[in-house]
């Protein structure tokens, strides 16, 4: 399992060969899902512009942002993401809580420029994190949240973890858009996976499940390029 610094340093190295390929010109990055504080490592000229639901908490730490030129929120099937005008399109822990997501990745990746990057992360749907998430009442999530994350942490946010929210659910989606998955791995980067309690529950889940629901990651990074033929294909 490669941790969340292999992580980072993979997006670094991925945006690094983008901006190369632009031969040195400015890098136009759309964050969807900027309410979560994941700013991307950027060394170069750029204009980072962010999108999310409008809920208080993603208000609350999207206005206290430093790296965005400018955001939005709203109803993401609605929010105006301007065709082609991004080179990378960064997603983070923003697909499980949304009702549609193959219709926002769709307005997302029309945003995104011929060859650019969509950058993912999301929480996996089929893993024990995953399903405890989707299991816990909402209710017992509010009640539990500040007792198991840092301060700051946005939420607790909607959580509805569709059937796509999975390593082969994203495989699928890609395979019918014509995209190519270049890098993915799994991590464990929740707040909460190291909370005693949160530990026991994924254990219980992975051992009644046999090990069909495995405890030993929550997260699905992946690295998504949108090739030359893409709108060839769509056609």
């Amino acid at each position: 399992m490669r941790t969340v610094a292999t992580r980072g340093d993979l997006f670094e190295r991925r945006i690094l060969e983008q901006w190369t390929e632009r031969r040195g010109r400015r890098l136009d990055v759309l964050i969807a899902g900027c309410g979560w504080p994941d700013p991307l490592n950027l060394e170069m000229e750029s204009r980072v512009v962010g999108i999310d639901e409008d809920h208080p908490a993603v208000r609350a730490t999207t206005s206290a942002r430093g790296d965005l030129t400018s955001w939005a929120l709203g109803d993401l099937r609605a929010v105006p993401v301007p065709p082609r005008a991004f080179d990378v399109v960064y997603v983070p822990f923003l697909l499980e809580r949304l009702e549609h997501p193959e219709l926002v990745l769709d307005r997302l990746l029309a945003g995104l420029r011929t060859n650019g990057l969509l950058l993912l992360r999301m929480r996996d749907r089929e893993s024990a994190y995953g399903t405890c998430a989707r299991l816990t009442p909402r209710p017992l999530r509010r009640l539990l949240w500040h007792r198991l994350v840092p301060d700051g942490t946005p939420g607790p946010l909607p959580k509805v973890y569709g059937p796509s929210i999975s390593r082969e659910g994203i495989r699928a989606y890609c395979l019918t858009r014509g995209l190519v998955v270049t890098d993915e791995f799994l991590g464990t980067s929740s707040p909460a996976a190291d909370r005693p309690l949160v530990r026991a529950a994924c254990s219980v889940i992975a051992a009644v499940s046999r090990g069909r629901i495995p405890d030993s990651h929550d997260e699905i990074t992946m690295i998504i390029r949108k090739p030359e033929d893409y709108f060839t294909r769509l056609l």
